[in-house]
């Protein structure tokens, strides 16, 4: 398998305890689910090689406290790995999950207004390219992310990318910032759990507006990248409480 031809796909995440500012984490890791897609495409694959076979693989990771051993986070983290698909029997491919219900599933984009609209922006320096010198690739690697895909100009172009592209976390990230900036009124401990599909890629210096609804004590949000006018992330966030405002 090339490394280089992985696409974060899905990322699913429950908050069990807000995280210590100073602590020793213990990650334990495991397979959570592997499925063969055989012919398989996605948005994300808008390259000329789009398409072909490929295999989709779950990971649940849990992360302790490391003296008390108390669980602070559960993440389930779907990754699309490009021309690993096909191993099994195209009658009836290959699927493995311990867990019975995709997210993705229990989720539909209102075709209302949304509750609230909010626009922000991100940076070119969230990226490397060959015009950006603020950061490095071995930044982020030191972040603990090794794929080169955000940060090498030219493995971006081999993959189909006319440069590297902004990580599916941090998108994701200005999602989240917009429901507890606009929802939750500041205050991150209100939230739950949330999911996130990610449906194509953004490039560093996007603008992102992310729409927002609000069902009970669910936020539905879609993020659309502006200068493209299409969809690149949707999902949702659970709620322990309302703001006491709303």
């Amino acid at each position: 398998f090339d490394k280089r031809l992985l696409l974060h796909g899905q990322q699913y995440i429950e908050i069990h305890k807000p995280l210590p500012s100073n602590a020793s984490i213990l990650n334990k890791t495991t397979i959570a689910g592997f499925h063969d897609k055989g012919l398989y495409s996605l948005p994300e694959m808008m390259s000329s090689n789009s398409g072909g076979k490929a295999a989709i693989l779950e990971l649940e990771t849990r992360s302790y406290e490391k003296e008390s051993g108390e669980l602070l986070t559960l993440n389930r983290t779907s990754v699309f790995l490009r021309c690993a698909g096909g191993f099994s029997d195209p009658s009836k491919p290959f699927t493995y999950s311990n867990y019975p219900v995709n997210p993705a599933s229990a989720m539909k984009i209102p075709k209302t207004q949304p509750s609230v609209v909010f626009e922000d922006c991100t940076q070119p320096p969230q990226a490397c390219s060959n015009n950006t010198r603020i950061l490095s690739p071995r930044a982020f690697m030191l972040s603990g992310d090794y794929n080169p895909l955000h940060s090498d100009p030219v493995i971006a172009k081999v993959t189909g990318f006319s440069r590297p592209i902004l990580h599916g976390l941090c998108t994701l990230g200005f999602a989240i910032r917009a429901i507890i900036k606009c929802i939750c009124m500041g205050d991150p401990d209100m939230v739950k759990s949330f999911f996130a599909r990610f449906l194509l890629h953004v490039y560093p210096g996007e603008a992102l507006i992310t729409e927002l609804w609000l069902e009970g004590l669910r936020v539905i949000y879609q993020v659309t990248a502006k200068e493209m006018n299409q969809a690149v992330l949707s999902g949702y966030v659970d709620l322990h409480r309302l703001a006491a405002s709303l």
